[in-house]
Formats: C-alpha cells, structure tokens, sequence
C-alpha cells in the first residue's frame, strides 16, 4: 500500500526530506516548493486530490492549513526543534563563535529555544525572538532581524523561511536557515506510516447506506399501481448500478427505502472524506433531491445499520435530498455539502445533566456546540441559530428561552443587520465546552 505524499516547503528542505523519503519504499511523492506565504492554501487546493498526506517542514506551512481548515487529508508537520535546532546551533557555535543570546529567531518557538537551551547546558537565553502568527509577513521577518542587526544587537539570524533568508543575505546579514534533521524526519514518517495503517482498518468497517424515496410525490399527474411498481424497478435498477461501484449490496427495507451494505473506505471516497454528496450518473436521473440518505458506520453490520437508520431520521428533519452520516464514535456529520454542515457529537455524558434540566435533547445540544465552533463565537441571535439548525425562528427562539431558563444563555445585547428591520437579540451560550 503505498501513500501519496504531499511535501510543501522550501527548496533546501523540500529536498532534505525527499532524499530521506527515498529510504521508505511505502511512500510516493509530491513535492511542491514553495517560499511564498500566500501561496500556501492555493497549493493545497490544486493538489489536494493528489495526495493522501501532507507533510510541512517548519510550522509556517502547517498553521496556515490548520486556520484554514480547508484540508481533508491528515497534515503533519517537521517542528523546527530537537535535532533539527540542535544542529544549526551547532553550526553557529562553531563557526561564528557567537552567544545565543547574539542571535536573532524567527518560524521556532520561544519555549522549543529555552528548551534546547536547557538540554545543551547553555546557561544564556535567547532575547530576540518572533515566533509566526497568522498575518505576518515575510517582510516583517526581515526587518526584525535587520534593524537587531544593523544596531549591533545581533550578531547572526535563524529563519525557518527560504525567502527571508535570501532577503537577509542581499542586506548582508549573516543566517542560517533551520532545515529538517534527519532523526525528525524519520520520526515523522513512522508515525505517517502508522496513521495510514489505522486508516486502512478503519476503511475496512462495515459501512451502511439507507436510502429513502420520495419520486412520485412531486409528480403532477396519476400513476397506476403498475406505473408506480415499474418506477420503483426502475429507481431499484439504478441503486443496484450505484452499488456496483461503492462494491456493495442492496436490499430492500420497505416501501421506497433500501440499504446497500459496503464499506467506510469506498464511502469515504465517493463522499469526498464525508464532506459532500456524490456526484453520481444514478442520482442524477432519479432526482438528486428525492433521495435522502443516512450513512452509518460501525463495528458491526447490525450497529451500521442502526446508525443508518438514526442518520436518515437526521437527514429528514433538514428536508428531502439531505444526507447525515452517524459514526461509531457518536460523531455525527452533515448535512453533506451545505453551508450548514456540522460535526458534533450525538451521545455526550457531559451534556445529559443540561438535557435533563433545559428538555433539550444532546443531538441538539451538541449542534449548539458545533456551531458555536464553526462560527467563532458564543454570541448568537435566534435567526441565525434557526438558519444553522434548519428549523423556524420560532422553534430556535424555544430553544434558547430554555437553555436562558436552566442558566445556560444570557442576553448580552443586540444587532441590527437590516436598518429598517427590528433589532435582533444576542445571547451567549455558555453549555461548559471548550
């Protein structure tokens, strides 16, 4: 089984993991050099399709991804410490004769420094450190370490960023540029290596489909009873098509309503990692809005189907064409390729006793929580929680009279997005989760 790697980075440390990589015969690469920050999230867009993991030398790379959070493959990163630190300060000491507190940082972390420090018996601590944030600049990097430079602060400068490195040497700053030790590479891979045979395991769970009908309920115009069964042979014709390629197997499951057993792998696929409904040739010709479906996932086909089932019953209340997916670790996701899709959990001991107090169930609660995630913010109006949860303003204005009755929600203000309009209540939802 071999594993697809995406590695973006530098060119010098681009090159340092793939001569490691060489070494490792389960992966196949995709090596993209990039020192430009803002073309971080286009690359990973472009080639998410190619690749199975990605891989970041330093954390620039990598916290860009993470706030981003567009990317559905697993990202790991080479942080730049331990071996890969030890040896630059090495080559520093060595051969500049410097302190290290004569040197200016930046891409590395003040606690990795202090750390390192400690580990090499170095009394003295770094002072001149930038540690990246989201909204830096490469520019920014190389002022700080010039203006040290140019006053006679600093002696030398480290970067984990190819282009700040150029810029310093054009200036005539001396630097050196960490790049991935060996020893954190390997470790990286061992650890990908592990993560990809979990996945195949997980793959290999025993996944449910539940579909459920609804193609004459539109239709303007009679249909006999024998019209009526040869569109449902037609449609079942069409499911059995779609379960050829998902390898798996239909059944019937009453009126209008089938179950095609395959597994989470295929299912992971044709759903793009669970996060869209799949564009297939059979959906399209019945109606891709009158097929609701719940997938379940589980260790068992009895508890994948159970939790199809639970997932169909979600799917419905967002309305016909609407997909959910229940997994075995009580998380929940969708509905599938709406803005309003969630991850949440479905079953949570920590939410039962504020179920018990506010009559709140904790599918609902844990939506709460979700969105409030996905949003940013513990501050919502009642029209925006309705718009999130699909249901009407009024049952949303329920749901938050409750939780401001058991303690859970306070007015704290109000909006007005419409000029013309009433203003609208904010309340923060405090439900205990981080």
């Amino acid at each position: 089984m071999r594993i697809r790697l995406g590695i973006l980075g530098s060119e010098e440390s681009v090159q340092v993991i793939l001569g490691i990589v060489a070494n490792y015969p389960n992966f196949t690469c995709v090596p993209l050099i990039n020192g430009d920050r803002e073309k971080v999230i286009p690359l990973l867009q472009e080639n998410e399709n190619e690749v199975d993991m990605w891989l970041f030398p330093g954390r620039i790379a990598y916290i860009i991804a993470q706030e981003w959070g567009g990317v559905s493959r697993p990202v790991f990163n080479i942080p730049y410490k331990g071996s890969s630190l030890y040896r630059t300060l090495c080559e520093i000491f060595y051969s500049q004769k410097l302190s290290i507190n004569q040197i200016s940082f930046d891409a590395v972390l003040n606690e990795d420094l202090q750390h390192t420090c400690d580990e090499l018996g170095i009394a003295e601590r770094p002072v001149y450190v930038k540690s990246f944030e989201l909204g830096q600049t490469e520019e920014e990097c190389v002022e700080f370490h010039y203006q040290l430079w140019k006053s006679g602060s600093t002696k030398a400068a480290v970067t984990g960023a190819g282009n700040v490195q150029k810029r310093l040497q054009q200036l005539g700053v001396p630097v050196f540029k960490i790049l991935p030790a060996r020893a954190d590479v390997e470790a990286a891979l061992n650890i990908m290596m592990r993560v990809s045979e979990m996945q195949f395991v997980r793959d290999a769970q025993i996944a449910v489909q539940m579909f459920e009908l609804d193609a004459f309920t539109a239709a303007k115009e009679f249909f006999s009873a024998d019209e009526m069964y040869s569109g449902e042979i037609e449609i079942r014709q069409k499911l059995i098509s779609y379960a050829k390629k998902v390898h798996g197997s239909l059944k019937a499951a009453g009126p209008s309503r089938f179950v095609i057993f395959t597994t989470r792998g295929m299912l992971r696929t044709v759903t793009d990692d669970f996060s869209a409904i799949p564009l297939i040739e059979e959906f399209e010709q019945i109606g891709q809005n009158l097929v609701t479906c719940g997938i379940g996932i589980g260790q068992s086909a009895y508890e994948a189907e159970f939790h199809a089932a639970k997932a169909l019953l979600n799917a419905k209340e967002y309305g016909k064409g609407s997909w959910m997916v229940f997994f075995d670790d009580k998380t929940a996701i969708g509905p599938l390729g709406k803005k309003e899709q969630l991850t949440y959990c479905y079953s949570s001991e920590g939410l039962q006793s504020v179920s018990d107090l506010t009559k709140i169930g904790i599918s609902t609660l844990s939506k709460i929580i979700a969105i409030m995630r996905k949003i940013r913010s513990a501050e919502i109006s009642a029209q925006e929680l309705a718009i999130h949860l699909q249901i009407l303003p009024r049952s949303a204005r329920r749901i938050i009279t409750k939780l401001e009755q058991g303690g859970f929600a306070d007015a704290v203000g109000e909006e007005n997005p419409n000029p013309r309009g009433r203003p609208r209540t904010l309340y923060r939802i405090n439900l205990g989760q981080e």
